[in-house]
């Protein structure tokens, strides 16, 4: 079984906030105590973060779930819930985040970048947060918001210095094992490698002088075939590995079982990356014919080795070495980078038709401005106005064209809309239809509709 995955998915689940309290003062010899429910705390967020101790997907393959905890209730006496603990995914450096519908959210290219994948829902306010001179007694408290939770596509784009690039069976396997500590499957068939590998390559050791060495990362790419880029076999799980590679190494096959002459093979492999990312081609790239001890064909101005003699090995290497070392410095002068701190945009109230006479009102400050425990306080509901029409909720549904009698949602809430005469009344979502008198007066107002101001 291999343990290189290079796509995944993740479910991200949030804690959910914990719900405030409703509760007052009952001690000895204080009259009328007042509210003291303390607040709930808020749910725990997770986390993406890139690590380089990371190499591979391998952990979300079967296992995709991630949630943080919970945050607690709020108690009496104003004492608040505990938060719930967040939780830290580690993926590897060059992980790219797209949603289940194909679009790319985030790209965590350096060491310690963070991506906040799930958001915890925010705690609930007790009915100590709602006094005030006009509501001595509040009997009503915030629920716990719920987390966020989704589905992720996870995809792994390799960081390496140098990508050997060839068809199949072209000795690109045999290299890598020849230069580095990494042992591949070698065979003499085609598509003996299905996934990268990777070894680390020294160079100037002899010498004894750490200083002198050079280390670079060099991946070995499964072999392409011609219509790769059209993503013919596997070609776009193998060309995504190419697109970070600072140096190219094209291994052309030289010998009498070459499907195609040198030339050819060349021809075809800087087409088919082109075709897949045109600026591939600008990367700085050596040439190199492979199996030169079963050559059959010549190529002028292109250095020659054999990975089972040794021939050419340690020009090629230091010659791949001299590119890396200098494409490195050239970065360094570029950017100089420092950890990013990726957090989702904030979500946009959204005004929705979903009937001849039925809306809903999304976005999660609205959905935040109904979550209360009891939807049939008239002080609640009264704190539910004030906060959607600070959101300016009213205005928008207005704009949308809402009437008269029409059924707006927000959340659990739903409430019919009325914009004469001072206000719109309440349908708790019973959806009695008694006279609208006989519901502002068993209900009261909720003020959403137009006013002269809101107009």
């Amino acid at each position: 079984m291999s343990t290189f995955v290079d796509s995944a998915q993740l479910h991200a689940k949030a804690g959910d906030g914990g719900a405030g309290c409703v509760s007052f003062r009952r001690e000895a010899h204080v009259a009328k105590g007042g509210p003291d429910g303390g607040d709930g705390g808020r749910g725990g967020d997770v986390w993406l973060v890139a690590d380089p101790n990371q190499a591979s997907l391998l952990g979300f393959r079967d296992h995709p779930f991630r949630r943080a905890t919970d945050g607690e209730h709020g108690t009496s006496k104003r004492q608040h819930g505990a938060r719930g603990k967040d939780i830290t995914v580690t993926v590897p450096v060059g992980t790219v985040v797209f949603s289940r519908e194909g679009e790319q959210l985030v790209d965590l290219t350096g060491p310690g970048d963070r991506w906040l994948a799930a958001e915890g829902g925010l705690g609930g306010a007790g009915n100590a947060r709602f006094l005030s001179n006009q509501r001595r007694a509040p009997a009503f408290a915030e629920q716990g918001e719920v987390g966020q939770e989704s589905w992720y596509n996870l995809e792994l784009k390799l960081q390496a210095d140098v990508a050997l690039i060839g068809f199949p069976n072209v000795g690109k396997s045999t290299l890598i094992s020849r230069v580095s500590a990494a042992r591949p499957k070698i065979a003499d068939y085609p598509f003996t490698t299905l996934v990268p590998n990777l070894g680390v390559v020294r160079v100037g050791t002899r010498s004894g002088r750490p200083g002198d060495a050079t280390e670079f990362v060099m991946a070995d790419i499964p072999g392409l075939i011609e219509g790769a880029a059209e993503g013919r076999g596997l070609g776009h799980d193998f060309l995504r590995h190419v697109e970070r590679a600072r140096v190219l190494c094209v291994l052309l096959d030289l010998s009498e079982m070459a499907p195609l002459g040198p030339e050819e093979q060349l021809a075809i492999l800087l087409r088919e990356l082109g075709d897949y990312q045109a600026d591939l081609l600008d990367r700085p790239r050596v040439v190199v014919g492979s199996k030169g001890d079963v050559a059959a064909h010549e190529m002028e101005g292109v250095l020659t080795i054999s990975s089972v003699t040794g021939e050419g090995i340690d020009q090629l290497v230091a010659q791949l070495a001299g590119l890396v070392v200098q494409v490195r410095r050239e970065e360094a002068e570029l950017l100089d980078h420092s950890v990013v701190v990726h957090r989702p945009l904030p979500d946009e109230i959204t005004v929705e038709r979903r009937g001849p006479s039925n809306w809903v009102v999304g976005g999660r400050p609205a959905l935040r401005a109904v979550r209360f425990q009891d939807l049939t306080d008239d002080e609640a509901l009264a704190e539910i106005v004030r906060r959607l029409r600070a959101l300016g909720v009213d205005r928008m549904l207005t704009r949308a064209g809402v009437r008269d009698g029409d059924v707006v949602n927000v959340g659990p809430l739903s409430f019919e809309w009325w914009r004469d005469e001072g206000g719109a009344g309440l349908d708790r979502g019973d959806h009695h239809r008694a006279t609208r008198r006989e519901r502002l007066a068993r209900h009261g107002r909720l003020d959403l509709g137009d006013s002269d101001d809101n107009s």
